[in-house]
């Protein structure tokens, strides 16, 4: 069998349809090099792992200089990728440039998690480079995991991050719930996608009137995708009892005042410096979620 003019005649291929089938150059690319890399797993069984690096040098001179010797390790790599992933049918809405970011990771079911954000979402291979870099699923608790492998239904506390992440940009080195709040306000919509999918931005330091005295909700949010409002408490101390006190009145509040009888109940996310499990244990009302942040 002469594996090289497979390849060759693969490659070529290629170029052709990128040519002439502009609409799925994606499919043909994803295609050729998955081909290219079986015939090149086989042929390292017959002539040893040199024949790469022989392969590529005539494939230099006669097609082009891209088909280089990593170039052709990369498409053996993305064949025992696809292998061992046992995908029936390559995903459709993955580029060559998505399949590269993954190809970086080893388990299983965090490459299906980024997956189905690439499908769901449409997000670039560079947002998607953004989000393993900053080991988003990783964060997420494992009873979410636990949900996402067996496709259980999920819920808008399912894909708060932990720990949420919010970016020191200016290097402040005394955190203050002011501060907080600042670095916050200066990348909003990052916050947002910490907390998980579909939050809108209502107001900081969002007034209410509870009796006689005014109170301020520190950020207050809203999930068009649950249907529900979403109070936001920071505290850069340990998470204390008091502060679940402090946020199921706020919680109450907008229940009784702004929701809409279509609306789900507003969910309360108290945002830590340290998160003391036993607080959250005995606390009797399971819409108030706590979560650690990490300056970065």
């Amino acid at each position: 069998m002469n594996y090289y003019n497979d390849i060759k005649n693969e490659l070529i291929n290629n170029e052709i349809n990128r040519k002439v089938k502009n609409y799925s150059i994606n499919k043909s690319d994803l295609n050729a090099y998955y081909n290219v890399g079986k015939i090149l797993s086989e042929a390292g069984k017959h002539y040893g792992e040199n024949v790469i690096g022989d392969y590529a040098q005539k494939l230099k001179i006669e097609l082009n200089k891209k088909y280089n010797e990593r170039t052709l390790r990369r498409y053996r790599q993305f064949y025992n990728f696809v292998t061992n992933l046992k995908w029936s049918a390559m995903p459709t809405k993955l580029s060559w440039s998505h399949i590269t970011e993954l190809m970086v990771l080893s388990d299983e079911d965090e490459i299906n998690y980024y997956i189905s954000l690439v499908n769901d979402r449409n997000i670039s291979y560079r947002k998607l480079s953004e989000l393993i870099k900053d080991n988003e699923y990783s964060r997420i608790d494992e009873n979410t995991k636990n949900k996402l492998k067996h496709k259980k239904r999920l819920n808008i506390k399912d894909f708060i991050k932990s720990p949420i992440v919010i970016r020191n940009n200016n290097n402040y080195e005394t955190i203050s719930e002011k501060v907080l709040q600042k670095l916050i306000l200066e990348d909003i919509e990052s916050f947002m996608k910490e907390l998980g999918n579909s939050f809108c931005f209502i107001g900081s330091e969002y007034k209410i009137r509870i009796g006689n005295n005014y109170n301020y909700i520190d950020l207050l949010l809203f999930n068009y995708e649950y249907n529900c409002f979403v109070v936001v408490e920071l505290k850069t101390t340990e998470l204390k009892k008091e502060h679940i006190g402090q946020i199921e009145v706020y919680m109450n509040y907008i229940d009784e005042n702004l929701r809409k009888i279509n609306q789900d109940k507003t969910i309360g996310i108290i945002i830590c410096k340290q998160d003391k499990k036993y607080v959250i244990k005995y606390c009797s009302d399971d819409r108030i979620i706590a979560r650690e942040y990490e300056l970065v």
